[in-house]
């Protein structure tokens, strides 16, 4: 992308500083959801990269590390002399305390992990509207001793002190407690408080103005030039083939290399969708035969995962070289692939990755690196939620923008053991019949996945007097917000009664059902 059309990019609203916490992302994705765009970047980003930027605020996040731990991460001190609003999380709080003079020490009483109610102490505009004895969520082994000048405990806990603390005068404000999450109670409150308050940020991050900005910074990187997209039909590649194609028209190709490996129906519903219905040209790859000939016999379900991405790989080099040539290749790559393949090595004025890694679209590998297309990725700096809700302004359709994820192995990672045509014929079936009965009872848009696992032994039973010798079949639906972190969904009993019974009616392969009650943690999502 030319220089110039980096200085038409919206700048980040609120810088996050990160230090190691798990919830820096999650930080980001809060500030997203009161419409002000924000960014999380490195720890030592530097004053003079700050400046250039001039965020109306910034949040110092958590971190793992205690403050006087001889490698925990630090930030220019100087920052606190920026005169922008700071709000510092946890670790944050502790080191903005230590920098500017006060004293941290390991928790007097205890260390406090999880739930506890704040008693508010002062009136502030960061504690403005917040419930006192409201529940937070705390998460520290090291407590605020003595406060730096000029600041005021504003909110204490039974087991911490200085649970809160502000500077008025300068605008530095802290918590010890995670308002980021959602148990939490007015977590987002606290949030809105610094971003809109005390930071001044409009709320203009809205889908219309990504569209804006977006489509022209798009016609002018491409210009008339060829792209070229690998369509999977999830979300985020659907989302970028319409955003595509409203911005460069026919000069957009997809191409969908249909693996065998893909839900009932849904190879030929992506074709009549895309290309006949809204006319964006899709390229159909039939590699169903090379893949399946490729997992003969293979067990192990990480050998499964890199044979299919390699040989993803090969097909979509031998089909790009013969549509070509194209200059550019789109991806669908999101926030949180830029944070995850870079760590927080990001450039913060654009929130591109300083070290570009391409992404397969499958999840199972980088392409050739002789393969010299230029990267076209729009939604680089959006959430899932927030592609959800551009695909919906694009005119996407709810099966699209609410399906549920799937794996980009398809169903060979949920076949345990060898994959074969007979068995991807089974689960496809009995997947659909879960899918099914879940739509029908209105709670296909309450669960994060439903879905089918084959197990890789039989089971004996007895249908119609015969006794049988048959494959049982998990159900697996489980109630997510991000995926990270899983329950298992309380469906109503006489939905699994249904689903059930059509399964081992319809299904001639399969003679028992089962319900996977694990949570993630301790299990997975997935079961390979």
């Amino acid at each position: 992308m030319s220089q110039k059309s980096l200085k038409k990019e919206r700048g980040p609203a609120i810088l996050i500083l990160d230090f190691g916490s798990q919830y820096s992302e999650l930080i980001a994705r809060r500030i997203r959801e009161t419409n002000v765009f924000s960014l999380v970047v490195s720890n030592c980003i530097s004053i003079d990269e700050i400046a250039d930027i001039n965020p109306k605020g910034i949040i110092l996040s958590g971190g793992p590390n205690s403050v006087y731990d001889q490698a925990s991460p630090k930030c220019d001190v100087e920052i606190f002399n920026l005169g922008i609003p700071i709000l510092g999380i946890c670790y944050g709080m502790q080191l903005m305390v230590k920098e500017l003079g006060g004293s941290v020490t390991p928790a007097i009483k205890k260390a406090e992990y999880g739930r506890a109610p704040i008693n508010i102490d002062l009136e502030s505009d960061l504690l403005c509207d917040v419930k006192d004895k409201s529940i937070m969520w705390m998460s520290h082994g090291d407590s605020i001793n003595s406060l730096p000048q000029g600041f005021n405990k504003i909110a204490h806990t039974e087991n911490t002190l200085h649970a809160a603390i502000s500077n008025n005068s300068n605008k530095l404000f802290g918590v010890q407690f995670h308002p980021e999450v959602i148990h939490s109670e007015f977590g987002m409150q606290v949030i809105k408080n610094f971003v809109h308050s005390i930071s001044n940020c409009a709320a203009d991050w809205t889908t219309n103005t990504f569209l804006e900005e977006t489509i022209p910074q798009i016609r002018e990187q491409v210009g008339n030039k060829k792209v070229l997209l690998a369509l999977s039909g999830g979300v985020d590649s659907s989302t970028l083939a319409f955003l595509l194609s409203k911005a460069i028209g026919e000069n957009l190709t997809c191409m969908f290399i249909d693996q065998g490996f893909m839900r009932k129906g849904e190879p030929e519903f992506l074709m009549e969708f895309f290309d006949k219905k809204f006319h964006i040209k899709v390229e159909y790859i039939n590699a169903r035969e090379r893949f399946i000939k490729k997992l003969k016999g293979i067990i192990d379900p990480e050998e499964k995962r890199k044979i299919i991405g390699r040989e993803f790989i090969r097909v979509f080099e031998e089909e790009s070289n013969r549509l070509g040539p194209f200059e550019y290749l789109a991806q669908g790559t999101l926030y949180p692939d830029v944070i995850e393949s870079a760590g927080t090595n990001i450039d913060p004025k654009t929130g591109d990755r300083i070290a570009v890694k391409i992404k397969s679209h499958h999840n199972v590998g980088g392409l050739p690196k002789d393969l010299q297309f230029k990267l076209v990725e729009p939604l680089r700096k959006l959430f899932k939620d927030e592609v959800r809700k551009l695909g919906s302004a694009l005119g996407l359709p709810d099966e699209i923008i609410k399906r549920h994820p799937f794996p980009g192995p398809g169903l060979a990672i949920r076949i345990l053991g060898e994959v074969t045509d007979e068995k991807l014929n089974c689960l496809r079936d009995a997947d659909w019949i879960v899918r099914d009965e879940i739509k029908k009872a209105g709670l296909y848009n309450d669960i994060w996945q439903a879905f089918a696992v084959l197990l890789p032994v039989k089971t004996v039973g007895v249908m119609g007097d015969k006794r049988t010798y048959a494959w049982p079949l998990v159900i697996r639906c489980v109630s997510s917000e991000d995926g990270m972190t899983a329950d298992w969904s309380k469906i109503p009993f006489e939905i699994l009664t249904r689903i059930s019974n059509r399964i081992v009616n319809e299904v001639v392969q399969v003679n028992r059902v089962v319900y996977d009650i694990t949570s993630k943690p301790p299990g997975t999502i997935e079961w390979e």
